[in-house]
């Protein structure tokens, strides 16, 4: 059997293969999946009316095809409320279960900087519902994101400002040290609730003063020795 008939055939042509930027190479880096964690700055666990005292972390996910690449993000359907919230991202280079903490940053091929695009109003209403996130967090261009740069490059950021501006006035500013799960805390806990595996991203939590964009609103995040994206809402 030669290596065209080999060939895995398809009953409609696959789409391509998420991916990020790595900076200063050509090599593109494939995303698996792509979990968030939920309320991991304190100021915004109060924001968002929970308490960081008690909380365990929790994650929900958004789809490796959610992340934007383009510099654009176009206001979604079935929402009047779409929120910002400025991320750093974290790319597991090496996966595995029950990584422990001092093992964790190991595991790290690299950071970027993110905004976790939210359709507040439905996100409201399905906590209201008790139901499932995915609506307001899992929607087409919801994950804009910078090129990755490699932690051999730039170590492991835990320290350092990390802000989002609005038409140039500073709407969200906060320190990676102010995160309640540190990263090779999120990397351990999570690997005990699923196999990582090589390609998966970690949206780290967001600094509070999260708010509403509007058509025309221009976007500028930011996090200290890792980059900066701009995208305009259109």
């Amino acid at each position: 059997m030669n290596a065209e008939s080999a060939a895995p055939r398809y009953a409609i042509e696959p789409q391509p293969i998420p991916a990020l930027p790595i900076a200063g190479s050509e090599l593109l880096f494939p995303v698996h999946r792509v979990y968030c964690v939920g309320r991991n700055y304190a100021a915004h666990a109060v924001e968002m009316g929970g308490d960081p005292n008690r909380e365990t972390p929790f994650f929900f996910q958004k789809n490796p095809d959610n992340l934007n690449l383009t510099g654009v993000f176009p206001y979604p359907l079935a929402s009047k409320d779409v929120h910002f919230e400025v991320e750093m991202v974290v790319a597991i280079g090496t996966g595995g279960t029950e990584i422990p903490v001092a093992a964790a940053l190991d595991h790290v091929f690299g950071y970027a900087v993110g905004i976790d695009m939210t359709r507040r109003d439905l996100q409201a209403r399905a906590k209201e519902l008790q139901r499932p996130w995915e609506v307001a967090k899992a929607f087409e261009a919801s994950a804009p994101c910078s090129a990755l740069k490699p932690a051999g490059e730039i170590g492991h950021p835990s320290t350092g400002a990390i802000w989002l501006d609005v038409n140039g006035a500073r709407k969200q500013t906060g320190d990676l040290n102010q995160m309640i799960w540190k990263a090779p805390e999120m990397i351990s806990y999570l690997s005990g609730l699923f196999t990582l595996q090589p390609g998966d991203l970690i949206f780290s939590g967001t600094p509070s003063g999260v708010g509403a964009i509007m058509r025309g609103d221009v976007m500028h995040a930011h996090v200290d020795g890792v980059g900066e994206i701009e995208v305009r809402v259109e």
